[in-house]
């Protein structure tokens, strides 16, 4: 049976076989371009091509598809079966396995090539099939050995078959540097000793050991002198070669220079002496052969991985074997010369990035997808379009196991290589965005980065916990409509297939990371106008008589309307919320105090947040539990209140959220991880309650052997004035070492969810009732929080010099420098007065006091006697042009203790 197979390694300007030369067009073929690929032909009936397909025969090279971008160091056929060896020690066989000659540890045959159980701590230098066995030599001399053993070819002193790589025990001690297989003895070269050993079928006499019996373990050949053959083995320039056929053994002695005794030919690397040699200046005609060289291995994945394949070292549990850090520094090294630069760049775009090996099952291959990260030119802005995207688009190609362990991969690198990875898709989509345009065609590469960007988040979700803000791009932002997108929102939890879905910005549903928190806030406020739009319009056609109204209470209003007494606020919301509890209530809400004049709607309605939540929220009044020590409030495990309460108050925070208003609520970090489902945990029980979070803390960390007796704690709580067992009989089963991260869990469980479920769960139903889920899901726990309650961020200089003047003043303006001076002056609490009495409400929006810009005008009308007034909604102040320092401090006075109501 005639199996050939092929390794490309140098580029030959003729090959031959048989006497006959091969097609030039083909001989180009399977050298200029895939050289370091592996090729095979001939007779294919047990799958011994590799081919992964089983076909009778080929009469021209196929490339063996399965070992693309493996390093092959090594290759050698047997009868019916076929081996590889890597440069990094891994071994791939395929083909005939009646005997077990794969090693794979069965005898089902495979018709493309199936990585070998790697040997402990051994690395494997050389192999070499015969008819139906193998045999592996190792770094160190040891000989392995699996498949037929009928003849005792496999030396184990047995005729037994293995199905797995096996040690020949008999030359242990003895260093082998060589070996041979034939189609049923082997041999093996002992240099120190001078002898070469044989064992197997010796039918024809080709153990030459003088007879034709069979031989089960390794014994020397009978040589005619074997101190001169050991003495000219350490001294001369001569080498001895053994070679097994079929059923004859030869030994050839020849000079060490001669081609033939070069038996491991290896593919085209990179190695230290060939990089000095590039960036060295050179002559012309070592020139072009330095672009040759170029050329060849920064077109080949496999001679690009070769160059920097590390040694193996015993009990490596280290992800790759590539030498990383040796592959950052020669790259760096090379781009130093601009003209390597350039070369390097058309290599990657024109010839590898087109082979990369996305769909092969072997992890050895897919290690140029580590590889390639490191090189500079990965990251040039300029290279955006030509490396990086068809890199991203090789990646998006790979199936799920491939892409696990690419993100296994890159779920060990260090933070700073992981952040330059994320960093170099974000140039790419940057780059993209310079180019966006109305024509979705001209967007078609957005899709493919945000998908690397969306595997790499997902990396850093499970791995790395690094900040979020390193995953978003600002830009995108500028290139979407909100609106639309608003508009589109049915169309969210569709699949983004096309790239018409890129142009439109469905694409925040699929990678909402990328977008940072003022993006999704132009987005919540987009899809609220949109709503109130639609409730106008539909008023409007309600009055013109062409739809109905339907029977609902509030009927076709454009707005939801409140009209409350300052003297009886929470009795007259919620009294006007239960007429409406089952009302559509996604609308502009409009307020007014009864006997007041409110002539600004939102600041009228800022203003009644912040006057509402200040009440509701009350310890004194009792909605909210306050543990001891803590500022922040919870749900109470026995309500004061009905449930309804609760629903009230969730329909109180949407509403706050929807009409882009903020109010002092303060709630733990947790509730907003809730209404996100996401779980709370010890950290937010810390924040919540000081006191007993510290304290869980300690009985963790605690690990003394005297735990029980120093702690003395049971499976029960007491929270909230309540006493529970976490488990049945609780409060009789103790806490010790072995059950106490169980114990703080039911802890935790308890206080966040369990004590509180009824309550919360109206709450929850109240709070989405007006806010739509699907947008709300984009926000993080802590964004949500910023959103609703705002934040006390103050930076009294920042806000002073955002201010803006008219009406005759400016920065200078005696009154103004006074207003300044006199505000710097006031207590924090006072300043915090200040606000309120300018905006409504002492809170600061998401942006911050840093984007709060104050604008000061006086009227015409106004003199020396009048107060200071405030029209909230646009932050605008009415600044009678004092005279003196004494009328400032006393009307700025007046302004913040008398800051509540219109008219």
């Amino acid at each position: 049976m005639l199996i050939v197979i092929f390794l490309v390694a140098e580029w030959p300007t003729i090959i031959r076989f048989e006497g006959k030369s091969l097609p030039p067009d083909l001989a180009q073929y399977v050298a200029g371009i895939f050289s370091g690929e592996l090729f095979a032909w001939g007779q294919n009936l047990d799958g011994q091509l590799g081919l992964g397909r089983i076909l009778d025969s080929t009469p021209t090279p196929q490339l063996v598809e399965h070992l693309s971008g493996v390093p092959v160091a090594q290759i050698s056929a047997g009868k019916a079966h076929s081996m590889a060896l890597s440069m990094s020690g891994n071994i791939y066989s395929w083909g005939r396995n009646d005997c077990g000659q794969l090693g794979l540890g069965h005898t089902d045959n495979e018709d493309c090539p199936s990585l070998i159980e790697a040997l402990d701590s051994q690395k494997v230098e050389f192999l070499a099939c015969g008819g139906s066995h193998t045999a592996l030599l190792t770094k160190d001399g040891l000989l392995f050995t699996f498949g037929a053993g009928k003849h005792g070819q496999l030396g184990h002193n047995s005729t037994q078959n293995e199905l797995k790589p096996c040690l020949v025990a008999e030359l242990l001690g003895n260093r082998v540097t060589q070996i041979a297989c034939g189609r049923r003895h082997t041999l093996a070269y002992v240099s120190d000793l001078g002898k070469v050993f044989s064992f197997g079928s010796g039918k024809e006499g080709q153990l030459g050991n003088g007879g034709t019996q069979n031989q089960l373990i390794p014994l020397p050949m009978k040589l005619p002198s074997n101190e001169e053959l050991k003495f000219e083995s350490h001294t001369s320039e001569n080498e001895l070669i053994i070679i097994a056929g079929g059923n004859q053994s030869i030994l050839l002695w020849m000079k060490k220079e001669n081609a033939y005794v070069n038996l491991k030919r290896k593919i085209p690397t990179l190695n230290e002496g060939t990089v000095k040699r590039w960036i060295a200046d050179v002559g012309t005609k070592q020139w072009q052969n330095t672009k040759r060289e170029i050329r060849e291995i920064f077109s080949s994945p496999a001679c690009l991985t070769g160059s920097f394949v590390r040694e193996r070292i015993a009990a490596d549990t280290t992800f790759t074997h590539l030498d990383l850090t040796k592959a950052r520094n020669t790259f760096k090294e090379l781009t130093q010369k601009d003209w390597i630069t350039n070369m390097i760049t058309t290599c990657l775009k024109d010839n590898l990035l087109k082979h990369l090996p996305f769909s092969s099952p072997h992890r050895e291959a897919l290690e140029i997808f580590f590889l390639l990260p490191e090189c500079p030119v990965m990251h040039d802005y300029n290279n955006w379009e030509s490396l990086v995207v068809p890199f991203a688009e090789a990646v998006c190609e790979m199936n799920d196991k491939s892409s696990e362990a690419l993100e296994e991969y890159w779920a060990s690198l260090h933070d700073s290589t992981f952040m330059e990875l994320v960093q170099m898709f974000k140039r790419a989509i940057t780059a993209q965005l310079r180019y966006w345009a109305e024509d979705a065609e001209s967007n078609c590469h957005i899709k493919v980065l945000l998908e690397m960007l969306k595997k790499l988040h997902r990396v850093n979700q499970t791995k790395f916990q690094l900040p979020e803000n390193i995953f978003q791009v600002n830009e995108l932002a500028h290139c979407l409509d909100f609106y639309e997108d608003a508009r589109r929102r049915s169309s969210w939890k569709k699949n983004l297939d096309t790239v018409e879905d890129i142009q439109h910005p469905v694409i925040f549903s699929h990678f909402p990371f990328v977008f940072n928190i003022l993006s999704k806030i132009k987005l919540l406020r987009a899809d609220s106008l949109l709503k109130m739009q639609e409730r106008r319009f539909r008023a409007v056609l309600h009055l013109a008589g062409i739809v109905e109204d339907g029977g609902s209470s509030l009927g076709l209003l454009p707005t939801f309307n409140l009209i409350v007494r300052r003297s009886h606020l929470i009795e007259d919301v919620l009294s006007q919320l239960s007429q409406f509890e089952n009302e559509d209530l996604r609308m502009e809400l409009m307020v007014s105090f009864s006997e007041e004049t409110g002539y600004e709607p939102g600041g009228v309605r800022t203003e009644f947040f912040y006057c509402l939540f200040e009440e509701m929220t009350r310890p004194e009044y009792g909605m909210f539990m306050y543990p001891k020590e803590a500022t922040y409030m919870w749900f109470p495990v026995k309500p004061k209140f009905e449930k309804k309460r609760y629903f009230f108050f969730g329909i109180l925070c949407g509403l706050i959220l929807f009409n882009g208003n903020v109010a002092n609520i303060p709630f733990p970090l947790a509730l907003f991880k809730k209404l996100l489902d996401q779980t709370p945990s010890l950290e937010d029980l810390k924040e919540l309650s000081p006191v007993l979070g510290r304290s869980l803390q300690i009985l963790l960390d605690d690990e003394s052997a005297d735990f029980e007796e120093v702690f003395y704690v049971h499976f029960n709580v007491n929270w909230d004035k309540t006493d529970v067992d976490l488990i049945p009989n609780g409060s009789c089963i103790i806490v010790n070492q072995t059950n106490k991260t169980d114990y703080v869990s039911k802890y935790v469980d308890y206080i966040f969810n369990i004590s509180v479920k009824a309550v919360y769960e109206e709450f929850q139903r109240g709070f989405y009732k007006v806010c739509d889920k699907e947008i709300i899901e984009f926000f993080h726990p802590e964004e949500l929080k910023d959103m609703i309650i705002g934040n006390t961020d103050y930076d009294w200089e920042t806000f002073e010099k955002n201010a803006r003047y008219g009406q005759g003043y400016d920065n200078s303006h005696p009154t103004i420098v006074m207003f300044w001076k006199a505000l710097h002056k006031l207590t924090l609490e006072e300043k915090k007065k200040f606000l309120v009495f300018l905006t409504g409400t002492d809170r600061i929006q998401v942006k911050g006091l840093k984007s709060m810009k104050i604008t000061f005008c006086c009227p015409e009308n106004v003199g020396e006697k009048d107060p200071i007034r405030a029209l909230t909604c646009f932050s605008l102040l009415y600044l009678p042009k004092y005279s003196t320092m004494e009328r400032v401090e006393e009307a700025l006075q007046v302004a913040i203790n008398s800051s509540r109501g219109f008219g």
